[in-house]
């Protein structure tokens, strides 16, 4: 009997412990949010020397209503010196005759197109940019989705966090602001989700690198074999920005948000993402089969008021409840900080937005671990305890 009751009040600890960690990592989220986002930055004529060359690779694959737009912004961005690399593996791609435009339009930039790219490992995305990362000509080079939009001094910006012992800057993922309650729902998602795992990883210098507008030193990466030593894994910017810290480098985000543009927006699309994104950190890190559920905000709350009531005889719907409001109050103002402006939505769509995305990402959560395979565009992975990957259905041809 004593021991069964030592059990139980171990869990309770236990819980309440990581109830407790959580808190902190809310704190510390929105301290690195108000202290590094949105900072003003020196100008480039102020810099002694010279800024360093950029080149720009730019994967891409398909046409979406705002690529046009979204790619037009690299062009006209406030840099001294930078190149525009991209990448398309499909000489019919519709998506060749928008950069082609593009490079028409503004001569004056020097881009370069790559089609066809250089098969090094399983990973598409890689064997894509291949090409274009040997011909990089630059000392920085920045990998840069389809779908990100840039503002004139982003570039300048992330160049000015990449100091002597950084070797990799990357932009907390973000979304521009958008019509409808998807694009809300996505905002919202990584407003609060992301940016408080993103900021608060950042300020404890843990790895949380996401690699879609990533600045690196091409040198540390020639080190090791350059990108294609990462073709095997699917989520080749963890295990890049994992080779930097374990060889002594650091990492740092930006204090500009990557906004992400695309111009399909749905939430039945965009939660197929955070099931593919949780199968690729479970492969990577098991421990995220009991920890990431557990750090969600109806699951951990539901441990914590039981903890509660067992520790200290608190009332535990009240618990439970005072637990949420605080939560969700923290969540508006984490991502009033990282909007650093006026939402694109009222309020009440906050409180839908914020209940669905808490409400159903456990849900999803336990449909990636029940079906591990990877869909990605028109090819299917199974993933390796470690995060390496290996496809199991060839290419669909068309």
């Amino acid at each position: 009997m004593n021991s069964m009751l030592y059990t139980l009040y171990g869990f309770a600890i236990f819980f309440m412990i990581f109830w407790s960690g959580m808190w902190m990592v809310h704190v510390l989220a929105l301290i690195a949010g108000r202290w590094k986002l949105h900072r003003k930055m020196n100008q480039a004529s102020s810099y002694e020397t010279p800024l360093p060359g950029v080149s720009v690779i730019k994967p891409l694959m398909g046409v979406d209503p705002n690529l046009f737009g979204n790619l037009e912004t690299f062009f006209t961005m406030e840099y001294p010196r930078y190149e525009l690399l991209f990448c398309v593996e499909d000489d019919s791609d519709p998506v060749l005759m928008l950069v082609r435009k593009l490079v028409e339009k503004y001569p004056e930039v020097e881009a370069t197109l790559f089609v066809g790219g250089c098969k090094v490992g399983v990973n598409p995305k890689i064997n894509n940019m291949q090409p274009a990362y040997e011909a990089a000509k630059y000392e920085l080079v920045l990998i840069s989705d389809s779908g990100i939009r840039m503002k004139e001094d982003t570039l300048l910006d992330m160049v000015h966090h990449m100091t002597d012992r950084v070797a990799l800057v990357h932009q907390m993922p973000f979304t521009c602001d958008r019509e409808g309650f998807a694009a809300a729902y996505e905002k919202i998602f990584f407003g609060t989700v992301q940016s408080r795992m993103y900021l608060a990883a950042d300020m404890l210098r843990i790895n949380c690198h996401t690699g879609m507008s990533a600045l690196l030193k091409k040198f540390t990466l020639d080190e090791v074999g350059g990108l294609k030593a990462f073709g095997i894994y699917l989520a080749e910017d963890f295990f890049y920005a994992k080779s930097l810290t374990d060889r002594g480098w650091r990492i740092t985000v930006s204090s500009q948000p990557a906004l992400q543009n695309s111009g399909h927006c749905a939430v039945d699309s965009f939660q197929a993402r955070l099931r593919r994104w949780a199968k690729l950190r479970v492969a990577m890190l098991p421990t995220t089969i009991v920890l990431e559920p557990l750090s969600e905000c109806l699951v951990l709350g539901g441990f914590a008021s039981w903890a509660a009531s067992v520790l200290f005889e608190w009332d535990s719907l009240v618990f439970y409840l005072v637990h949420i409001l605080l939560w969700f109050m923290f969540d508006w103002t984490l991502l009033c900080v990282v909007q650093n402006g006026p939402l694109p939505f009222n309020k009440l769509e906050f409180v839908c937005g914020w209940l669905l995305s808490e409400i159903t990402r456990p849900y999803l959560f336990l449909q990636a671990v029940l079906d591990p395979l990877i869909q990605w565009r028109s090819r299917v992975y199974k993933l390796k305890w470690g995060g390496v990957a290996e496809e199991v259905k060839a290419k669909v041809k068309y």
